[in-house]
């Protein structure tokens, strides 16, 4: 009896998707089902609503195995991760005395941001004092011209200070072409060329530093689409490739020199098969330059049984959660934003992971809020073992299926791009015109609630104000800037927190005033739709349980000095009742419809001409009342 197995699909017949579909079909009563349920992603694919084993059998994604090319399933036999924080490292003695203490707190990976006039010998040896090397992850970021000193000054000081040097593990963030992109500085192609190889050359010493950065990251923060962000990052990839290539460096040297630096955005799905995309395609592309293993003793390709080093293959992969959906209101919603990104990236096995503080968007992020980011990242690992499975989202036929169709359209992009050579583009204001084109595209989303975003255009906090938090000013950077276009900066919230924090600088808050009457279902959706509504411009909200009539309404708004009063109702009523409501008001208030009702035409032959609803551009609708308003001198 104990040896008798439970099975519990014996019990049930075997079902087809074409009659899952048939029974869905039914259930839509008419409606198109393409329509209805299949989702068109902005990413350029149509994703359906179930998937079954038979849409991943001929998916060469499911035949991969972890560590094995071409690393689908990640370039390690576990999904451990690197806890990076990074220090802006303007004092040699703070930024270690930071390091030092952060390495205690659960901290394994360290990024440095170091000022080219500052950049020594003697700095080096204070910022790196007491930090064991070969035990944490170190990565630098400095100015493109001194990125070869700092190499060769980082060599020396690892050779006197006696380390293994194949032990140590880190970084070096040289990439011209993100400087181009996010500055404008117009860089020389063939400038560019002798930087990199003679930095390439120097860092033989360090043969596991990356000094060679894709930070795709920009393109994350500029709004990008995860296809946008992974093909322009393949492209970006092999210019550095070709062109360490053309410069007499080996391609199996020149491959394990780039690393690539992805921001994670809000879509959780979307963004774990983003890397496991991004690892299937860089290796499939470093395939084709048929790397030579360079390891003196080294198995590996042997091992493999294939014709090139695998381990050029791998790409290096650090992540760092998305700035572009971050608000100044309701801070505290972008934990929970970071939080699902962190998810995606720890699940989709990136080496390492910075969280970005969820108050970076109006002040220098503290001591808290770096603590809370590091932890984070330690919850998932601690509490929720996702650093304890490989590639938990193998199999999954809904992320398997999203791996390949993220892999075929970044791979059209690649190609795309590659043909007119990601540099020329970048020279042209190409790549930014277009990232410009969907950063744009997603503001206008927003501002319709087309996307939402909590605390920002969807359930605002209607009392929070945020003028006196805001520390940040202009970065106050002297370098001067290129004429090449640059990739846009606005965040997903910004227009609409400029809209609050004008309201808020004036003074002088608007005052809206529910006028809630008839169906008690009715008016109190439409009270706190139009609550919401109007609370993302920061104005003072009055709800009321409701009147007897419009004219005990009307009273008691302008008993609270309303500026602006809304008639919440059912499409029914408001034939009788808004016309009513409007001939009391008589121009001395801003009169408003919630809703779209039939009679709407009616309406406005009454002078009616305010109506708020569904299909309203929250964001446009809000800047007209602001004016309205102004007029007013409510504003």
């Amino acid at each position: 009896m104990a040896e008798k197995k439970l099975n519990l699909l014996a019990d049930f017949p075997a079902v087809s998707t074409e009659q899952w579909k048939e029974k869905v079909i039914a259930d839509l009563k008419g409606a198109d089902f393409d329509k209805k349920l299949v989702w068109k992603t902005t990413e350029g694919f149509a994703v359906q609503p179930f998937y079954r084993v038979e849409d991943i059998e001929n998916l060469q994604t499911t035949t991969s195995a972890p560590a094995s090319f071409p690393f689908v399933r990640g370039t390690k036999d576990d999904n451990d991760w690197l806890v990076r924080q990074d220090i802006d490292a303007e004092n040699a003695a703070e930024a270690n005395k930071k390091a030092l203490d952060i390495l205690n707190k659960g901290v394994n990976s360290l990024g440095f941001k170091i000022a080219k006039d500052t950049l020594s010998a003697k700095f080096i040896e204070d910022l790196l004092a007491d930090i064991q090397a070969d035990a944490v992850e170190l990565n630098f970021r400095i100015c493109v011209t001194r990125a070869k000193e700092l190499t060769k000054i980082l060599v020396d000081y690892f050779q006197t200070n006696k380390y293994d040097l194949e032990a140590l593990q880190g970084s070096i963030n040289f990439d011209p072409i993100n400087k181009m992109l996010t500055k404008g500085k117009h860089l020389d192609i063939q400038q560019i060329s002798e930087w990199i190889a003679s930095l390439v050359k120097e860092a033989e010493n360090l043969p596991n530093y990356r000094v060679v950065n894709v930070n795709a990251v920009s393109l994350s923060d500029a709004g990008a689409y995860s296809t946008q962000e992974l093909g322009y990052a393949l492209a970006w990839g092999v210019q550095y490739l070709n062109i360490l290539i053309d410069s007499g460096i080996d391609a199996c040297t020149a491959a394990k020199s780039i690393k690539f630096n992805f921001g994670v955005g809000g879509n959780y799905f979307m963004e774990i098969a983003k890397f496991r995309a991004a690892r299937l395609l860089w290796a499939k592309i470093v395939e084709q330059y048929k790397p030579q293993c360079t390891c003196e003793g080294c198995t590996c390709q042997q091992d493999s049984g294939l014709d090139f080093c695998p381990c050029a293959a791998k790409m290096k992969i650090h992540a760092q959660t998305s700035l572009f959906n971050m608000a100044i209101f309701d801070a505290h919603v972008n934990l929970l934003r970071s939080q699902t990104e962190a998810m995606s990236a720890g699940i989709a096995g990136v080496d390492s992971l910075a969280v970005t503080p969820f108050d970076v968007t109006y002040k220098e992020a503290d001591e808290f809020s770096e603590h809370i980011a590091r932890n984070q990242q330690l919850l998932l690992k601690e509490e929720s073992h996702f650093n304890k499975v490989v590639d938990v989202s193998a199999g999954s036929y809904y992320i398997e299926n999203l791996t390949i169709s993220i892999a075929e359209q970044a791979w059209k992009l690649f190609l795309e791009t590659e043909e007119k050579s990601f540099f020329n583009l970048v020279v042209e204001g190409k790549i930014q015109q277009e990232i410009k084109k969907t950063s744009d595209e997603r503001l206008k989303k927003i501002s319709s609630r087309r996307d939402i975003l909590l605390g920002t255009n969807q359930y605002p906090n209607f009392t929070e104000t945020a003028n006196a938090k805001i520390a940040l000013e202009d970065c106050g950077c002297s370098c001067e800037k290129g004429d090449l276009e640059t990739l846009p900066k606005t965040r997903a919230a910004e227009q609409f927190e400029q809209l609050r924090l004008a309201t808020e600088s004036s003074g002088k808050r608007p005052k809206v005033f529910m006028l809630t009457i008839g169906n008690l279902a009715m008016r109190l959706a439409r009270a706190q739709f139009s609550s919401n509504f109007f609370g993302c411009a920061g104005y003072e909200i009055i709800d009321n349980i409701g009147f007897d009539s419009v004219s005990d309404g009307v009273k008691a708004a302008r008993e609270k000095g309303a500026n602006i009063i809304v008639l919440c109702s059912s499409d029914d009523e408001y034939a009788e009742l808004a016309p009513a409501a409007y001939e009391l008001v008589k121009g001395k208030e801003i009169f408003v419809v919630a809703g779209a009702p039939a009679c709407t035409e009616e309406l406005q032959k009454t002078g009616i001409e305010h109506f708020i609803n569904v299909k309203s551009n929250v964001l446009e609708t809000l800047r007209g009342f602001n004016e309205k308003c102004r007029m007013q001198n409510a504003i």
